[in-house]
């Protein structure tokens, strides 16, 4: 963009001084993302301003641009052309040029591979060169049974094939094997930019250039104004459309030209409505896009193709949107012919020469004399106009244009330029970026800017005002202090009491992960343990005990050998349940005390007393209690162990069968032999009670006890303790009495310079919301003015007028 007036210069700095407001205070730089004030400052002040035209091939970009521009620049063709991205910039007079920048021989092989692909030709190397004359002999081939590059999309794919290896053998000393190399048209001794731009719009040389920047005279492109001109969202090779879809989300992207199609073909195409979805998600573009229906002259000559682009529009577009509707081919010629005479045959002689092939004695038809012809005889639009034009059939398209043109002249060429849409369409972008651009860009700054100052102006303001309500003096800062002292005792009592719930709610909601870490040792202990100890069960050892208890008997019954085993494992299982859960306990609490000493409360509760108030000395107290009550639990539990599990005897189960077995073969003798035999039968009928019981205690029942009991032991302490903080108010009082005043001197000191700091806040606030104000005011923004601090804002007794009006 051109030089900023003096009060924009410092925009960046202002917006900026904003920004570092907003972030230095922590309470405010959380709640508003400010990516898009970054990106709007930046478009405000960038110095270039870029303008893709975006859409499908053949749907007239180029055309467009070169209508715009009204100089043929850019190459323009029927079907599909070239996936050169196009730069165009502004230069002065005698400073126009052009810098050409190639394909290297690896894109132009990729490109190749894929446009031989969707032929099903066989895929040649581009380091024979005969072989590449013979597959551009077949795609003459495919023109021709086609009836035409227009005629499909295959004749298209074959027509890009085509000129892609025209210009590839063409400019092969140009061509780097790996890099893009970059031209010149110096070095190319080209004497103009009109020379320049006529090799690079041949389809062969555009087929294997990469990238056009273009330095041109023309007032549109002032103040940084760049067109962008990109491969088509249908691009037979797919790398060129993702370029074009890259492009419209780069940050450097400021506005959109989409050139639709519907007007030739009656509907969007998923690659336009695409196309439409991924300019919303750039925050550089906004509104800032225009919908150019090209092609418009297709639906003069079909109803329904008319009908059913205006309820497009009409169900698609809101009507606020830029839309324009136009036909760039007639538009731009006109534009051209309008001051040919009949000495060149109004243009065919000199424009269109090139198109003008004599073959067999017979002229080439321009695409555009045809589509004069058309206008003239098909459109409709002259019927209620002076030129009373006929087309005549014995005429060639060539001599009817002629005569037509010789009888009615310019007037003719200017009606046809205005029926194009091709003026209002150059009058509405030359009206944005001239006159509505600049204003736009900083309303929409503006617009980004407004929620944090409104934010950052009430903060700051609260911060000052709660900070000159505060005491000056020393002694009434003591008594602002013991005066809040109840209310502080209180409040860490809350807090206490929130924070001791929220600890247990989170081991209830298994969030705690360390505590989760701990029962989950428990219950692998469990389950460990108790394998081992049907690993070791010795029934010598209990048969043993079984006679020992009763010596007049000289033989013990299965059963017996049952019940000393099922006292055995349960006291066993009780030990390890008493000590994993100690551990447990004494985990929690110890991870509960660092929690207490991390908190505010407990630093506030230190200021306040001098100690902790016995928050230390509750939890340890309370550890005790939880392990006793926790011990008295797991004895309990595991003294059920010692029953038999109620469905143990159950017929028809598997534990009754195996006890019937392990039965028939303890009972073939009386001795202890026979007994040890058995001893495996007799570790599985164990593990067949035991298994369940343990699991049913480690995943169901147990873990509900310890919930409970946390929550059943720690809250009723955290309220007795609540209100034991709160009966240290004699206390505190004569402690802060100690040490307030020296406090107080502190603190007044620590507001004064919070003040101070503050004011200063308030002052940069004020200069860069200022001085961005007349910046807008310049731009003639003045409907978005950021809100400033007024010297009566920062009186109290007025802040607390303007905080009630705020409330009502």
């Amino acid at each position: 963009m051109s030089e900023l007036i003096p009060a924009c210069q410092s925009l960046t700095t202002n917006v900026n001084a904003l920004l570092d407001l907003w972030q230095q205070e922590p309470t405010l730089h959380f709640q508003q993302d400010t990516t898009a004030i970054a990106t709007s400052l930046e478009k405000a002040t960038s110095p270039k301003f870029e303008i893709v035209f975006a859409g499908a091939f053949s749907a007239g970009k180029s055309m467009l641009i070169n209508a715009l521009l009204e100089r043929e620049l850019l190459y323009s063709a029927e079907g599909h052309a070239t996936g050169t991205q196009c730069y165009i910039e502004y230069a002065a007079p005698d400073q126009e040029r052009v810098v050409l920048t190639f394909l290297s021989t690896e894109e132009i092989q990729g490109q190749l591979y894929q446009l031989c692909q969707r032929l099903a030709l066989k895929i040649e190397t581009l380091d024979d060169q005969q072989q590449l004359v013979v597959l551009q002999d077949n795609c003459q081939q495919i023109l021709q049974e086609e009836g035409g590059e227009n005629k499909s999309d295959k004749a298209k794919t074959a027509k890009a094939l085509f000129l892609l290896l025209e210009g590839y053998l063409h400019n092969q000393e140009r061509i780097h094997p790996s890099q893009n190399s970059t031209y010149s048209m110096e070095q190319f001794n080209f004497a103009n930019l009109t020379e320049a731009a006529n090799f690079a719009r041949r389809g062969s040389n555009s087929a294997v250039l990469k990238k056009l920047q273009y330095y041109c005279h023309h007032p549109l492109l002032e103040d940084g104004n760049v067109l962008v001109d990109m491969p088509g969202i249908d691009a037979p090779v797919k790398r060129d459309a993702q370029l074009t879809y890259d492009k419209i989300i780069h940050p450097d992207t400021s506005a959109v030209i989409c050139v639709l199609k519907p007007a030739s073909e009656g509907d969007m195409t998923s690659e336009e409505t695409e196309l439409l979805e991924k300019m919303r998600t750039n925050l550089g573009i906004r509104d800032r896009v225009f919908y150019v229906f090209n092609r418009i002259d297709q639906t003069w000559y079909n109803t329904q193709l008319r009908q059913r682009l205006d309820s497009l529009i009409q169900s698609q577009f809101q009507r606020d949107e830029r839309i324009y509707k136009t036909s760039g081919l007639l538009g731009f010629f006109g534009s051209q012919v309008k001051d040919s005479a009949s000495g060149d045959r109004f243009g065919i002689d000199s424009i269109f020469a090139d198109s003008v092939k004599n073959l067999g004695g017979e002229e080439e038809t321009p695409q555009f004399v045809s589509e004069f012809n058309n206008y003239c005889a098909n459109s409709g639009k002259l019927t209620r106009t002076p030129f009373k034009v006929s087309v005549n059939s014995y005429e060639t398209p060539n001599e009817n244009y002629v005569r037509i043109l010789s009888e009615w002249g310019r007037p003719l060429i200017e009606q046809l330029v205005k029926d194009s849409g091709i003026e209002e369409f150059r009058q509405g972008i030359t009206c944005y970026l001239k006159e509505e651009k600049r204003p736009q860009l900083f309303a929409a700054l503006a617009d980004d800017l407004q929620p944090l100052c409104i934010a950052l102006r009430k903060h700051l303001l609260s911060e000052y005002r709660e900070l000159e309500s505060q005491p000056h003096e020393i002694e009434a800062m003591k008594a602002q202090e013991l005066t809040r002292l109840n209310q502080e005792l209180q409040e860490v009592g809350i807090q206490f009491q929130k924070h001791i719930t929220e600890e247990v709610n989170n081991i209830i909601i298994n969030q705690d992960f360390s505590f989760e870490e701990d029962f989950q040792a428990l219950k692998a202990k469990m389950v460990s343990r108790l394998d081992e100890l049907l690993q070791t069960f010795s029934v010598k050892n209990a048969y043993s005990q079984a006679t020992f208890s009763h010596p007049r008997n000289a033989t013990a019954p299965l059963i017996a050998i049952l019940v000393e085993a099922l006292y055995y494992l349960a006291n066993e299982l009780e030990d390890v349940l008493i000590e994993f859960s100690d551990i447990l306990i004494h985990n929690f609490c110890q991870r509960l005390v660092k929690r207490i000493q991390q908190s505010d409360y407990y630093r506030k509760l230190y200021r306040l007393l001098g100690n902790d108030g016995g928050l230390e000395q509750s939890i340890s107290t309370l550890e005790g209690q939880l392990i006793y009550a926790l011990q008295s639990e797991a004895r309990t539990e595991c003294d059920r162990y010692v029953r038999e599990s109620p469905r143990f005897y159950d017929e028809g189960t598997f534990s009754i069968y195996q006890f019937r077995q392990t039965l028939q073969q303890t009972s073939q003798a009386y001795d202890c032999e026979s007994m040890v035999e058995a001893e495996p039968a007799i570790r599985q009928l164990l593990k067949l009670d035991f298994e369940p019981k343990v699991n049913a205690t480690i995943r169901q029942n147990f873990r509900q006890t310890i919930n409970q009991t946390l929550k059943t032991q720690l809250s009723p302490m955290a309220a007795q303790q609540s209100e034991f903080i709160l009966e240290q108010y004699n206390l505190a009082r004569r402690y802060l009495e100690q040490t307030l005043e020296e406090e107080a001197r502190e603190k007044i000191a620590r507001n004064l310079q919070l003040r101070q700091e503050y004011k200063h806040k308030i002052e940069v606030y004020n200069q860069a919301a200022t001085t961005i104000n007349q910046c807008l005011q310049e731009m003639q923004v003045y409907e978005r003015q950021l809100p400033i601090i007024l010297e009566s804002d920062l009186n109290i007794s007025q802040g607390i007028i303007n905080k009630n009006l705020d409330n009502e």
